[in-house]
């Protein structure tokens, strides 16, 4: 369906609504999301008392929005593996392991970016 064309699409406002509808639920539901939250509010205190430089704020969100993204996406797909997989199966493992992994490889990713950025604001490096 083409947006806009059929009365009862969503209009563009309602889909933003839609949007923070599917945040408040995976924050409401998701001790995960919660976590990355919460080291994200951890790393912005830091940037605010070590007064990063405008790159290492950019490098810092980018981060943060990256790892949410990626959970919010993996649990997204492993809603829908249980959705068309309600008993175990090997194939369904296999697809939320996979994208488990995904999360956990950006994780790393940004732990190490993190690293980096306030090793440097701390003169560390």
């Amino acid at each position: 369906m083409i947006p806009g064309t059929n009365k009862e699409h969503p209009t563009f406002v309602r889909s933003f609504g839609y949007a923070i509808e599917g945040f408040v639920t995976a924050v409401k539901t998701e001790r995960n999301i919660k976590v990355m939250l919460g080291i994200g509010l951890v790393a912005i205190v830091a940037g605010l008392v070590l007064e990063l430089d405008l790159l290492s704020w950019i490098i810092i969100f980018i981060c943060c929005g990256l790892v949410v993204f990626a959970e919010l996406c993996n649990t997204a797909m492993e809603a829908i593996v249980d959705l068309a997989s309600p008993d175990i199966h090997p194939l369904a493992k296999r697809a939320k392991d996979i994208a488990a992994a995904s999360v956990f490889t950006l994780s790393g990713t940004s732990a190490v970016v993190g690293l980096l950025v306030f090793g440097r604001a701390l003169g560390l490096i």
